[in-house]
């Protein structure tokens, strides 16, 4: 086994074990020589009447939970790679994120001998070159280049904001990239302690005159984008939970190529049964509003109990809406899709007949009620095999 492994490393290449012992190097997968021990260790795709194996040795146990790879880790992914195993075979054998290893690959491998036609990934220089990035903090841009920084100095004193300053910057050096900045990392130069950077003093010339960054990522710290106070789903009635009691409505936009073009979406959450609201100038909270009052006006009182909806700016004349029709909107916590399911269900099968990226405004009012009425005739498995039409037409007759 020394001998073998000793043959290996004079080929020179890095980050392979043989037959699970450490080693620097082996053969070439597929070598006549050593066949036998690629199969043996590393298992071997299905061929011909030879079925699928799994290697015979799994990745290295990790020493403990380590948000980091480790030099075992990159060892492996060395030898997977060279197994050609896929990325996400590998980051399932190391427990890691499949764009873990992407990146990791991207990042620390190198063309070999300087040809970037031919890409390597040598696991002990990757771990040397991660090592000299990790540590922290890394000198800024700004502090490194005194040109730069006198140059945002001024700018800063005459109370420009970092994003003029950033296009300020690549209109006077548009041939120098040493001299080009984000706004974001002026704005860490101003934000962040213990840098000196910038003179502290100048974070007063900001527009906001903070010196330090406000946090708005806790949903108690966000303000309300509405004039009106949002009735959270939190209060909704547990009638429409159960979907027991009908009249109870989700409502969202489809969007269009660019943004530029919208069509509203209701649906009930009891029968599934769809309307399509035709938004011809676009999502001014104020058309929306209109189209959905001269929508729900079509349908019996009783079947118009409540409105679902997230918090999309289109909203922001909902108190206007309840007092017109006497319907209370309730919104959804952020970021939580599911709490209108029926209505994101809906959604992707009305994308079978407005697909994304395409401009929604070439659909007339006639259309939608055409598509509306076909995907409202379609047998619903969650109906046991009704459609919406017919489910809303008995409620419709035992209400008379």
């Amino acid at each position: 086994m020394r001998r073998l492994g000793s043959d290996a490393q004079k080929l020179g290449v890095e980050g392979v074990r043989v037959h699970g012992e450490p080693g620097r190097g082996r053969l070439a997968p597929g070598s006549d020589r050593f066949g036998s021990v690629e199969r043996w260790r590393n298992g071997r795709a299905a061929s011909g009447k030879d079925k699928a194996a799994a290697p015979i040795n799994a990745a290295p146990a990790p020493d403990g939970p380590s948000r980091y790879l480790r030099e075992s880790d990159r060892t492996h992914i060395a030898d997977r790679l060279r197994d050609k195993a896929s990325i996400r075979q590998i980051a399932a054998e190391l427990g890691r994120s499949p764009s873990t290893l992407s990146r990791e690959v991207r990042r620390n491998g190198m063309p070999l001998r300087k040809d970037n036609s031919r890409w390597a990934y040598r696991p002990y220089a990757a771990h040397a070159r991660s090592t000299t990035r990790r540590p922290r903090p890394k000198p800024g841009k700004i502090g490194q280049n005194p040109e730069l920084r006198d140059f945002i100095q001024h700018r800063l004193d005459l109370r420009w904001s970092p994003e003029q300053i950033c296009q300020a910057l690549r209109a006077r050096f548009p041939d120098r990239p040493e001299m080009h900045v984000a706004h974001e990392t002026i704005y860490q130069a101003l934000y962040v302690q213990g840098r000196g950077e910038l003179r502290r003093e100048l974070a007063r010339a900001l527009r906001t005159g903070r010196t330090r960054r406000k946090p708005r990522r806790q949903a108690q710290q966000r303000t309300s984008r509405f004039s009106t106070p949002m009735v959270m789903i939190s209060e909704r009635p547990p009638e429409a939970d159960d979907r027991a009691v009908p009249g109870h409505w989700e409502g969202d936009l489809i969007v269009g190529k660019d943004g530029s073009s919208v069509i509203g979406t209701l649906v009930e959450r009891t029968t599934r049964y769809v309307m399509l609201l035709h938004l011809p100038e676009g999502r001014r909270a104020e058309h929306v509003r209109d189209t959905l009052m001269d929508t729900v006006q079509t349908l019996p009182t009783h079947l118009v109990r409540s409105l679902t909806w997230d918090q999309g700016a289109e909203m922001a004349a909902h108190g206007a809406f309840t007092v017109a029709t006497n319907i209370p909107v309730y919104f959804c916590d952020p970021a939580s899709p599911w709490q209108r399911g029926s209505n994101e269900n809906t959604n992707g099968l009305l994308r079978q007949y407005f697909p994304k990226g395409t401009d929604l405004t070439v659909h007339t009012r006639d259309h939608l009620n055409d598509v509306a009425a076909e995907l409202n005739s379609r047998p619903r498995k969650t109906l046991d095999w009704e459609t919406p039409a017919e489910r809303l037409a008995r409620l419709l007759e035992l209400a008379s």
